[in-house]
């Protein structure tokens, strides 16, 4: 076992937030407080059993009381490739789950698992089975899958019955201690039952409220009887999916729960669909589901969990006190940080890394990629490569480390190399710690990104070995006069005025007298103050999108101009491309997708069509260029030209890390920052060995 370093402090915790750690009853079993971790996908699934695994299990360790699984598809005719989820298919598929329950229930949690037929939601690619629903309608998929699912008769939903029943038991074979039935999100086959969206039928499961929630009410009583007294049940179940009387509404809903009550031993109640109730802070404050949600505590004496994207401990606690829910769901604010509760218990509120809401974790999932987080570069790295939120490695060595640049990644680095036991020396260029985070968190919509520096900072302040220099914007000669053994140059990037990004990689034509700029220079007070501006966004993530929001509100004629099919397309990955397009539209932005900038002359952008390639000139004032970003580099280059005089200078390596080295998101900085300090003094891996630990699948005999 490594010799590992923990951080924090306890502190007298208020007695006004003991609610919070009282005992819940569920059913059958009981949770220690009432942190409940609902279920949440992470791009992991079958491939990654193991890491999936410790994954939950750190969250248990960090006090979470209840650690439910993501869904867990429980039969072969319901899936959703390509998206990697668990499975329960057959006994094999037992041992993974059954490691992730040992997991959970060795630091005293409770292990949930959400079963889940996807239904109209499965395109069935992998197992070509023929998806089942309601009704015959196409199936409702994120990528307009060319599939129908048919509609189900009497015999098709005795054998789902039955399915389910059979994964019930597995589950509780695999030592899980709530057992769901999935009934959310617009996700799976029961919420489709319960829908008139989708429900169409005459028979005894279609029309009346009463027959739309019949087979809801069977599986649940059939899952309470497989388990009797050894397991919880919950019902998840969406109050409304916003779409006013076409679809589930809050009223309807409620009268859907009061008419089963008291049947399930939990109701965990979200949104539909999946982007309404994982909203990001650009479209929603924390708490925007507890309208929704205020009404169902008086339908049912069963514990009521629900989700809002909590970090403030005052408003958990008046959730409680004014009896609204009994459990503190989340999802997003457990990845960011797996020890909330813990940290609230021993009042050291200071050390919360609280979510920004950013969903890059929900990419994870949308990418078929191990989740990852903005605030917490150790997700899903816990068994990967041994990583922990809240221990790192003590120093191997005394030799002291210069971290020049006060961004994401430099901030990440600092703070970790600071808890590993180095004497760490922070410079900064400006005045101000956050780098890129800093100035982004003052555009529209983006305040909550502030926090990414706020733990920072916060952090840095209780370590006495790390020292920070403002003003300092050093040169190879300063650095090399320090003689700090160890450099790392954490010193961002900046964004191109030339075109060059995704589409051309070579600087377009512009004109001497056009008016161009960047999104650097609209962050540091730049840029166009009226008139007509183009804004070309080739980035295709937020900032494009952001831009064109801020020169709308600056009263500019904002024509926003793309080669993708829509504004900021990549943000389909976080669930918010709709909103943001909307957004621009209500704004009065002109959005031209397929269309790409070709050029620029003074008074005008020509613009042609990415198909055919056909011209035609805008009228554009200025233009604002969402391209790509180069890598500030010049001082890393600087020092790596003079190598031959870093060891007279007492200096033995300089590594670039972040957005330095190539810029990303601010997720890949945090993870730059935190894999230099994890790193650092570690011994060389050997000739062909991985950086990460992997599971490979097994080979079954060729005439199985």
């Amino acid at each position: 076992m490594e010799d590992m370093v923990s951080w924090g402090e306890k502190r007298e915790r208020p007695a006004r937030y003991d609610v919070l750690f009282e005992p819940v009853k569920i059913g059958p079993v009981t949770a220690r407080n009432r942190f409940y971790q609902v279920p949440h996908c992470n791009g992991m699934g079958y491939r990654d059993p193991t890491a999936l695994a410790h994954m939950r299990g750190v969250k248990a360790e960090g006090g979470w009381a209840v650690v439910c699984t993501e869904q867990v598809e429980f039969h072969h005719t319901s899936e959703i490739t390509p998206f990697i989820e668990l499975r329960l298919w057959d006994d094999r598929d037992i041992p993974a789950l059954a490691r992730m329950a040992d997991k959970i229930h060795e630091h005293g949690s409770l292990a949930g698992i959400e079963l889940a037929y996807n239904g109209m939601n499965g395109p069935n690619l992998y197992s070509r089975e023929v998806p089942m629903g309601p009704a015959h309608l196409p199936v409702a998929t994120f990528t307009y899958d060319p599939v129908q699912a048919r509609r189900m008769d009497g015999e098709d939903i005795r054998n789902i019955r039955k399915w389910h029943l059979a994964a019930v038991k597995r589950a509780r074979r695999a030592g899980f201690d709530l057992i769901y039935v999935y009934a959310a999100h617009a996700l799976g086959f029961l919420h489709h039952f319960l829908s008139r969206r989708y429900n169409q039928r005459t028979d005894e499961y279609g029309g009346p409220i009463e027959n739309r929630v019949r087979l809801l009410r069977e599986i649940t009583e059939e899952t309470k009887e497989a388990v009797g007294d050894t397991c919880a049940v919950p019902v998840r179940i969406s109050v409304d999916e916003l779409l006013g009387e076409g679809g589930l509404y809050k009223e309807e809903v409620e009268d859907m729960i009061g008419l089963m009550a008291d049947l399930p031993d939990l109701w965990d109640v979200t949104l539909a669909g999946w982007e309404n109730d994982s909203r990001t802070s650009r479209f929603a404050e924390e708490g925007a589901q507890e309208p929704f949600i205020a009404g169902v505590r008086r339908l049912t004496s069963r514990p009521v969990v629900g989700v809002g994207r909590y970090t403030s401990v005052d408003r958990m606690v008046s959730l409680v006190n004014k009896g609204i829910m009994d459990m503190i769901g989340a999802a997003r604010p457990s990845i960011a940080d797996p020890f909330l509760p813990r940290k609230i218990e021993e009042g050291r509120f200071d050390d919360i890394r609280e979510c920004i809401g950013c969903n890059i974790c929900v990419s994870g999932d949308f990418t078929m990629s191990p989740i990852r987080c903005t605030q917490n570069p150790t997700m899903a790295e816990e068994w990967r490569k041994g990583w922990h939120p809240e221990k790192i490695r003590r120093k191997a060595s005394d030799k002291p480390v210069l971290v020049v640049g006060a961004g994401p990644a430099g901030l990440e680095a600092a703070q970790a190399l600071g808890k590993r036991g180095y004497d760490v020396t922070l410079a900064e260029a400006g005045t101000e710690l956050g780098g890129r985070v800093l100035k982004e968190a003052r555009l529209p919509g983006l305040s909550a990104w502030v926090r990414v520096v706020d733990y920072r900072r916060m952090q840095l302040q209780q370590l006495p070995n790390v020292e920070t220099y403002f003003d300092s914007r050093l040169t190879a000669d300063d650095i090399l006069s320090f003689g700090i053994p160890r450099v790392a140059i954490a010193t961002g990037a900046t964004w191109r005025a030339d075109g060059v990004g995704h589409l051309h990689t070579m600087p377009i034509s512009m004109a001497e007298g056009a008016r161009i700029f960047s999104p650097s220079d609209v962050m540091e007070g730049k840029g166009p103050e009226g008139g007509r501006v183009v804004v070309f966004d080739d980035d295709h993530y937020y900032m494009g999108g952001v831009m064109a929001e801020v020169m709308a509100e600056r009263g500019c004629e904002t024509v926003y101009v793309t080669p993708a099919s829509e504004a900021s397309t990549w943000t389909r990955n976080t669930m918010e491309q709709h909103f943001i397009q909307k957004r621009l539209l209500e704004k009065g932005v002109t959005i031209r997708p397929f269309t790409a900038l070709d050029a620029v002359d003074e008074g005008e952008a020509i613009v042609s069509c990415v198909f055919t390639g056909r011209r035609e000139r805008l009228a554009a004032d200025a233009v604002l260029l969402v391209t790509a970003r180069l890598p500030n580099e010049a001082l890393f280059l600087a020092l790596k030209e003079r190598r031959e005089e870093w060891a007279d200078a007492g200096i033995e390596s300089v590594s670039v890390i972040g957005d330095a080295q190539a810029p990303a998101t601010i997720a890949h900085a945090t993870y730059a920052g935190r894999r230099y300090a994890e790193e650092l003094d570690t011994k060389p891996l050997p000739e062909g060995a991985l950086p990460f630990r992997r599971e490979i699948t097994e080979l079954l005999p060729l005439d199985q």
